[in-house]
């Protein structure tokens, strides 16, 4: 296997197409990138802005290039020695008529040869949550009617633009009620064909005669008879209802609560092949090197698909899983993988750069202006019960009839509560038993789990039942199933409620609010770091580290500068009370409260602190006042609480994004004024933070993974703000450059960076790839204010200092404290690593010794990388 040296992620769409990426090519090279990170590039719905909807896994998107364009991009790559991971999603693909099998299976139900590539509930009618009323509502507006599917040639269900197959055996119906030659041939075709034949034969029956307007203002006028309608409806493999029933009864496996995402049954060997023919393809013809994993823990058996693609594609192929691991949770070692996506990197760099003593303040202010949110646990235990009994409600009712049909003696109450309380209790996204014993890790889950499911329980017996099922120690064909189906669901739950509902409503310090974080815990410092660090070393030295993704909250460096709350917490706690007085004006007396509530306002603060240019322009506010109006919108549907996704509340959502546009209003001046003028250090130290965590991220266990645009500042709020197009003309220029470090502006000295760690990972690639993770002591004064490790592999080794925690130390403009700052302040350096040093970010020499200076190394710039000369 050949390693990459450093990934660099693209999100294509959205403007971005293989042939703009190949022009991309000359400077991720020059950068120091060993490998293109592809997001999905196979076909997906029509418009996608992601590509996770594929409709066909086998086919290279026509919209990016297709196969022409991906080939000369792979052409590229390989004359500039570089390589390419693509991400490919094994767990769904769209629930569209845009997806062939899809389509095929509306048409001919579990008839269909792909009846069973999609995770389907047989025992009734597929159902379709598509219409925006119940379906006779829908039908007395009008909203249906039976028409042409003139692109795929058949007879079809409209709903306004969306078009679903008609089951063939409706067509003699159709063709009855019409006097139309075209209709009665199709008709007589559909009664004798199936499959690709019956395809084949609509279309040319569509196409080579008849007059294909008469027939379709003769399918409008049956439209108009209602009990015709709905006649035909039950006539076919499957029932459209209201959007809204799908948390309550959906016959499919969705992802997360995505019901335009179908789950596959890709355990199945079968479904396996159809849907990585392709990938399995590119990987054999030296196209592909390496593969992203998308929702490994939504698969029914993780590691029996892991094992499957490995025997696939060979053990060259570079594999990550996107993973997210709870606190003292590991990646399972029987899986043949290199690691995860990073998300644990992230959480480790918080504990690096929050100040546990400012951490207290905030939450004594927090908890006092927050009320009962400022509970984290108890507002964990909320959040996750409203997932499971509302929005996976149909998901964990079908668990619930599962195990009661398993212990027929048991009240399904009982079961149920024992269910619920397991799912709210646990601790990590999922258990990965299938047909064999759990491992010691699972096993500490479930007991750690059941007790505290427990506590909230009156009696045991149905508790003790659920957990022999998920143990392992019944067995059958149920069982089993139970057992999957419940792993399968424990991740949803988890992550809406964590991700997407916990960490929109517990706010305390936003920087500690990311994907896989824990913000109730108190930072460890160097001394955790340092412990997570030895142990990624040791379990995945190969997993990607990530500092940001098209997933995680906000842009690193926004993160990075919100940090630094913690330590100025003293100065954000009385700047908020300022600001909430100042802008008092814009709150709004609702009939279920003021609007925004003081954890919304508390909440917008930093948010907007997060994402604030430095360059703000008073006179061009209008792109800032959109994306932070977009975002606060979104918080509070995320939230839960006075508005949903699925129940919109119009007049407190625009109360709150009322408020937000205030906050960035040119007529808001003393606000501005304050806030600007409070932000200044806050601003100076995250952009230490970043550059410290770049640093970090370059050289320490794992691979760096470099989100598009983010060698550079990144102070993007959450999806889709972070998809936003990149200006890599602009940061071209500025790598051309070659002026001292001293001269560059901070973002390019965060580009300067990332290039010099990414070319010293290209030279010494076995130093970072094999090299121990050495931790060094610092002595003196400020040694609290500094981190610092080396590398080590045999005779080669790389010793890193960053600093931390700097608020109020920093001169403005300045990225570094001053060498009076540091005063006696010193790293030890073990005698193995004694001799002359170059410090590769200026080119300075260091003097050889049992120490290192933290004045002469810190004293004049932002971070140290020292290689011997």
């Amino acid at each position: 296997m050949t390693l990459p040296t450093a990934t660099y992620r693209i999100q294509f769409r959205n403007g971005m197409t293989f042939d703009r990426a190949r022009g991309l090519l000359p400077y991720l090279k020059t950068l120091g990138i060993s490998h293109l990170y592809a997001s999905p590039i196979f076909t997906a719905v029509n418009g996608s802005t992601h590509g996770y909807d594929v409709t066909d896994a086998n086919e290279i998107d026509p919209a990016l290039g297709g196969r022409a364009g991906f080939e000369r991009l792979t052409e590229s790559l390989a004359s500039a020695g570089m390589g390419l991971i693509l991400d490919i999603v094994p767990n769904h693909m769209a629930a569209s008529p845009e997806n062939g099998w899809w389509r095929d299976v509306l048409a001919f139900g579990r008839h269909s040869a792909y009846a069973h590539h999609f995770d389907i509930d047989w025992s009734e009618p597929l159902t379709l949550p598509q219409l925006g009323q119940d379906f006779d509502g829908a039908l007395a507006a009008g909203e249906l009617r039976i028409t042409l599917d003139e692109t795929h040639g058949n007879f079809s269900f409209g709903y306004f633009e969306t078009l679903l197959p008609l089951n063939p055996k409706s067509y003699g119906a159709i063709a009855n009620r019409l006097d139309d030659p075209v209709a009665t041939r199709m008709a007589e075709a559909a009664a004798v064909t199936s499959g690709e034949d019956f395809h084949r034969a609509m279309r040319d029956i569509l196409f080579e005669g008849g007059d294909r307007v008469v027939l379709r203002q003769k399918l409008d006028d049956i439209s108009s008879d209602r009990d015709f309608l709905r006649n035909l409806h039950e006539g076919q493999h499957w029932r459209l209802t209201h959007w809204k029933e799908a948390a309550q009864r959906l016959s499919y496996r969705r992802f997360f609560e995505v019901t335009g995402l179908v789950g596959t049954r890709v355990e199945n060997p079968a479904v396996f092949d159809d849907m990585h023919r392709l990938v399995i393809e590119l990987v054999h013809h030296g196209k592909v090197q390496g593969l992203r994993i998308d929702h490994v823990d939504g698969l029914a058996e993780p590691k029996a698909y892991l094992d499957m693609l490995r025997a696939a594609v060979g053990p060259d192929t570079y594999i990550v899983v996107e993973k997210i691991l709870g606190v003292g949770e590991i990646l399972p070692d029987s899986w043949p993988v290199a690691g995860t996506t990073g998300y644990e990197f992230i959480a480790a760099l918080s504990e690096l750069f929050i100040d546990g003593a400012g951490l207290r303040i905030l939450d004594d202010a927090y908890r006092s202006l927050a009320g009962e949110a400022g509970d984290l646990d108890e507002g964990r235990r909320i959040a996750k019960r409203l997932m499971v009994e509302r929005n996976f409600a149909g998901e964990t009712g079908r668990l619930t009839s599962m195990a009661a049909g398993i212990f027929p003696e048991e009240k399904r109450d009982e079961i149920a509560g024992a269910f619920r309380e397991l799912l709210i209790a646990f601790p990590v996204y999922r258990t990965y038993g299938d047909g064999g014993p759990l491992s010691w890790q699972d096993k500490a889950v479930l007991a750690t789990t059941a007790s505290q499911a427990m506590a909230r329980l009156d009696e045991r017996r149905a508790l003790d039942h659920v957990l022999k099922l998920l143990e392992g120690k019944i067995e059958g064909d149920a069982a089993r199933e139970f057992r999957i189906r419940f792993q399968q669901l424990s991740g949803p739950v988890m992550a809406k409620a964590t991700e997407d509902t916990l960490f929109y409503r517990y706010n305390r310090l936003l920087a500690a609010n990311e994907v896989g974080g824990e913000p109730g815990r108190a930072p460890g410092g160097p001394e955790e770091f340092h412990r997570r660090m030895a142990e990624r070393a040791r379990l995945q030295p190969h997993g990607l580290s990530a500092s940001a993704t098209h997933d995680t909250k906000r842009g690193e460096d926004g993160r990075a500068r919100l940090y630094a709350l913690s330590e100025g917490a003293d100065v954000f706690v009385q700047a908020v009370a300022r600001w909430r007085e100042m802008n008092r004006p814009w709150l709004k007396d609702l009939s279920d409260g003021p609007a925004p509530e003081p954890n919304v306002e508390w909440m917008l603060y930093q948010a907007l602190a997060g994402a604030w240019p430095e360059d703000f322009d008073r006179g061009r506010t209008e792109e800032l006042r959109e994306r932070f109006t977009d975002y606060a919108r979104k918080a509070v549907r995320e939230a839960k609480l006075r508005s949903d996704w699925t129940e919109q509340n119009a007049a407190y959502e625009e109360a709150v994004t009322t408020y937000a546009a205030a906050l960035v209003s040119p007529d808001n001046d003393a606000f501005l004024e304050d806030f600007e003028r409070v932000l200044q250090p806050f601003i100076a130290t995250g952009y230490l933070n970043s550059l410290s965590q770049t640093l970090l991220k370059l050289t320490a266990p794992g691979i760096p993974d470099i989100y598009q645009g983010a060698e550079a500042f990144d102070f993007s709020l959450v999806d889709p703000d972070n998809r936003r197009p990149v200006d890599h003309q602009r940061l071209m220029a500025w790598l051309s450059e070659a002026g001292p470090i001293a001269k560059l502006q901070a973002a390019a000295l965060k580009q300067r960076i990332v290039a010099i760690g990414l070319q010293l990972r290209r030279r010494q690639p076995a130093l970072f790839a094999k090299g121990d993770y050495l931790p060094l002591k610092a002595t003196g004064s400020r040694r609290d204010h500094v981190l610092a490790f080396a590398r080590v592999h045999h005779g080669d080794f790389t010793l890193v200092a960053t600093p931390r925690l700097m608020f109020g130390w920093l001169d403005p403009g300045v990225l570094f404290a001053g060498p009076e700052f540091w005063e006696d302040t010193a790293i030890a350096v073990p005698s193995p690593l004694h001799g002359l040093k170059a410090d590769l970010v200026t080119g300075k020499t260091i003097e050889p010794g049992g120490s290192i200076s933290v004045a002469a190394l810190l004293g004049s710039q932002p971070v140290g990388l020292i290689s011997p000369i």
